[in-house]
């Protein structure tokens, strides 16, 4: 795991599931070649969230391929079977729903001992409270900005009370002083990026409103354009 890279201001993780999923390995590699160091992974299991676009073994095949960091978030019903194959794949990160998790102390233990990341993730109306006895064991927070598996949905809208709970987890870890990370997920475009890059939110889970896949290498540029004018 390269540390360095996970302390950076206004990381970009773009989703695995915006690529073609029929060229996946020259799309990750065209992300890597034009700067990208982190990937975000959604991996799903059907009844959690209805969809499920990738597999283990998909990841598993990557793995092999790339040395991006991978940033997975598992939206699944039970995540033993996936968290012990994700960790025997090599990941960097591991973020499992609270929701779904009856025992979230000890999981984020247990990811902890084989020295990778691991944080929590809610979904929209999931309140911060879940997050009370655990924050400071979560390495990152992820924050979903929209309903898990509905991203196709024409439709489908950030909520409209996602500043507010962006900003009062912000305070969360401010007050404490700790180091958690801020990932938003769901829809995010330049001008959330924008708005909450610098004080607010670490990693941005860049999707199809960010990322045209039949231009990586332009859409990248852009992205590291706009996060060189944030951040200087």
């Amino acid at each position: 795991m390269n540390r360095d890279i996970w302390q950076e201001k206004c990381i970009f993780s773009p989703s695995l599931i915006t690529l073609d999923l029929c060229n996946l390995e020259s799309q990750v590699k065209q992300l890597e070649q034009s700067g990208i160091k982190v990937l975000h992974v959604d991996l799903l299991d059907g009844y959690f969230s209805p969809s499920m676009p990738i597999g283990l073994d998909v990841v598993r095949q990557l793995r092999k391929k790339t040395n991006l960091e991978f940033d997975v978030h598992i939206m699944v019903n039970s995540a033993d079977y996936f968290i012990d194959e994700l960790l025997d794949i090599g990941v960097q990160q591991i973020v499992f729903h609270a929701e779904t998790e009856p025992h979230i102390d000890r999981r984020l233990n247990m990811i902890h001992d084989y020295g990778v990341r691991a944080g929590v993730a809610l979904r929209p109306a999931t309140s911060l409270t879940a997050l009370d006895y655990v924050l400071e064991k979560c390495d990152t927070v992820l924050l979903m900005l929209i309903n898990p598996g509905y991203a196709g949905h024409a439709g489908e809208r950030q909520v409209p009370y996602a500043a507010r709970k962006i900003r009062e987890l912000r305070k969360m870890i401010n007050d404490r002083g700790l180091d958690t990370k801020i990932e938003i997920d769901g829809r995010i475009s330049a001008q959330d990026i924008k708005n909450y890059a610098g004080n607010d939110v670490d990693i941005f889970v860049t999707g199809s409103t960010c990322i045209d896949r039949a231009d990586i290498p332009g859409s990248i540029r852009s992205l590291l354009a706009l996060r060189e004018s944030i951040l200087a």
